[in-house]
């Protein structure tokens, strides 16, 4: 008896030590992907802060102002006068704002068929062009 109880529990701790394995290389497995995606975002980061530096200084108003003059005969630019800038009522409507379009029955066809309304027809025109 005390030789099958030994064997059982050599199984049993052979079985937890595999389980306890498995774990254990899931787990590294798990942390070198985090560390990976950490590696990338630091990479990001100083890609985004290279990009902020190097905008900051392309903006600067001293450079602008030193381009403008280099290239003025070649870009003729001007200030912007106040009558150019458009006020919130010139602007056109908005699509959704637009009146929807009353459809209008063709000369010598019926108003019911031409809306669909007839049997054996869909109410649905496909293929055609809103008029």
């Amino acid at each position: 008896m005390f030789r099958t109880f030994d064997a059982v529990l050599v199984v049993v701790m052979t079985a937890a030590a595999t389980v306890t394995y498995t774990i254990k290389h899931k787990a590294e497995n798990k942390l070198d992907e985090v560390r990976k995606i950490d590696a990338e975002i630091r990479l990001e980061e100083h890609t985004i802060d290279l990009l902020r530096a190097d905008w900051a200084l392309l903006t600067q108003p001293a450079r602008l102002n030193r381009l403008v003059k280099t290239y003025e005969q070649d870009l003729q630019l001007v200030p912007t006068e106040s009558t150019q800038l458009a006020q919130p009522v010139e602007l056109p409507m908005r699509t959704a704002e637009l009146p929807a379009l009353e459809e209008e029955a063709e000369p010598g066809k019926d108003v019911a068929k031409a809306k669909g309304d007839a049997k054996g027809t869909d109410k649905m025109a496909t293929g055609s062009v809103a008029r």
